[in-house]
């Protein structure tokens, strides 16, 4: 949905607005069966799609797939369901602030759209209930589950709750560049198992003249990239996540751990080239230099392969991706060590089609919910196109052919992580970004991470808040 990861002030006040006012905008807390036995019913689909403008193609495929099957099987059981398209194509701060307004006044669509780190915040505010609370048994009770990873289901999950579906996923990863790995005397399949063999890989690199080993984001410049394609993937790495159990992660050892890695490569060893991440464009030029065989490593997200290097399509064009990239899973600091136990990581986003807790018929809202997620129709969303979805059942047909998604969706997926859809996460996140800044530009990473958990706590409240 290429949801926006900045808030802007109107979006944060109405939803500090409900938080102040107790709550008192959000969902309503009557019978999840009411409605239940209608013979006929209407019911609305909203997101920030609309035919001929943005998103155009999620816009047809409810229009002219989705609706129409939806009210087709329901008068096959003698039922007239009456579903209605609103359509959007604004900015994803200005669809995030009519969906709160509508949300905290109990009117709006029946079933929406949003950015699944909205969902917390959302949550919070009163707007959004868990499906179990709006249409009750029901909502556990859907086949469709046991094909979305428990991993995958975590991007729609808040504080142990189901709120939404996840149509869709996608996952961080490392590149390389098959050709310089042959030429620095390296493997041409390569899957590090702990930091220590990434930067070995690096220091093997660092021999061929004209190249830059690695990439990893770092500093403002970079923005969410940062966090998402290199502290956050890494922290998971040192077996911490950045919110977890109503505490959010300060400058322990972990980050210690993940400002070390930052200091090894920008540091006196120069495996990364620091100025990069300080210019305004510094992670397209990194794309370019990627594409044009001068960077031995980059961390990304796997739209780097799709959208970025794409032979034909790319925003950085490269011809022999198929022959000369490689891509391996994000190892943890050492086998075992990452969050959950696990011996790889990845970061992952995506949107989460949620119910209104207003709605008048919960029980059909969540009928139409499953039908928008079950595998012929999410197959259709396709349109041919191979892409990641939550449901692995339709990834093992669609992505057959596909080698690259094949493994995100299979090695990837099961292992990954998602940001806390809470209201403060943005000055979170820009505080990471603003530590590996200071640890790129010279600063001691203890130093670095003093810094971070001293700003930590003045953005959620206070030390009690923080776990080290």
């Amino acid at each position: 949905m290429d949801f926006s990861r900045r808030r802007t002030g109107a979006a944060a006040l109405v939803l500090a607005g409900a938080v102040l006012a107790g709550c008192g905008g959000g969902g309503s807390s009557t019978d999840p069966e009411r409605g239940k036995d209608a013979k006929s019913f209407t019911l609305t689909i909203t997101r920030n799609a609309i035919e001929g403008g943005k998103n155009t193609e999620e816009a047809e495929w409810i229009t002219r797939t989705v609706i129409p099957g939806f009210v087709a099987a329901q008068k096959a059981k003698g039922v007239t369901a009456t579903v209605t398209f609103r359509g959007q194509g604004v900015d994803d701060e200005a669809y995030k602030t009519r969906l709160a307004l509508d949300l905290k006044s109990r009117s709006g669509a029946d079933i929406v759209d949003v950015d699944g780190i909205w969902v917390g915040e959302f949550a919070q505010a009163g707007y959004l209930k868990p499906l179990k609370d709006v249409v009750g048994a029901t909502a556990d009770a859907w086949s469709g589950w046991p094909q979305i990873p428990g991993s995958v289901q975590r991007l729609a999950t808040f504080e142990g709750a189901l709120y939404g579906i996840p149509p869709a996923t996608d996952g961080r990863l490392l590149f390389y560049n098959k050709r310089l790995f042959a030429r620095a005397g390296l493997p041409a399949t390569w899957q590090p198992k702990s930091w220590q063999d990434i930067l070995t890989a690096a220091r093997a690199l660092k021999k061929l003249p004209g190249v830059t080993p690695v990439q990893l984001n770092a500093g403002t410049a970079m923005g969410e990239a940062t966090s998402m394609q290199g502290v956050l993937p890494l922290l998971a790495g040192a077996g911490a996540e950045i919110y977890a159990n109503g505490k959010w992660t300060g400058g322990g050892q972990a980050l210690k751990q993940v400002l070390g890695l930052y200091a090894q490569i920008y540091g006196a060893e120069g495996l990364g080239d620091p100025k990069l991440q300080q210019e305004a464009k510094g992670r397209d030029k990194s794309f370019a230099e990627f594409a044009a065989g001068r960077i031995g490593i980059l961390a990304e997200g796997d739209y780097f392969w799709r959208d970025v290097l794409n032979p034909k399509t790319g925003v950085a064009k490269m011809k022999t991706r198929d022959q000369d990239v490689g891509y391996a899973l994000i190892p943890a600091v050492s086998p075992g060590a990452g969050v959950r136990g696990q011996s790889f990581v990845s970061m992952s986003g995506g949107s989460v089609t949620v119910l209104n807790p207003s709605t008048k018929y919960p029980q059909q809202a969540f009928e139409l919910l499953a039908f928008m997620n079950s595998p012929e129709i999410v197959k259709a969303r396709l349109a041919g196109t191979p892409e990641i979805t939550s449901r692995t059942d339709v990834n093992r047909q669609v992505l057959a052919g596909d080698p690259f998604l094949s493994f995100v969706a299979e090695k990837v997926l099961p292992v990954t992580s998602y940001r806390p859809g809470l209201a403060v996460y943005p000055q979170v996140s820009t505080a990471l970004q603003e530590a590996t800044a200071s640890v790129v530009s010279g600063k001691s990473p203890e130093e670095a991470a003093a810094q971070y958990t001293k700003k930590l706590e003045g953005i959620v409240g206070g030390a009690a808040n923080v776990a080290q």
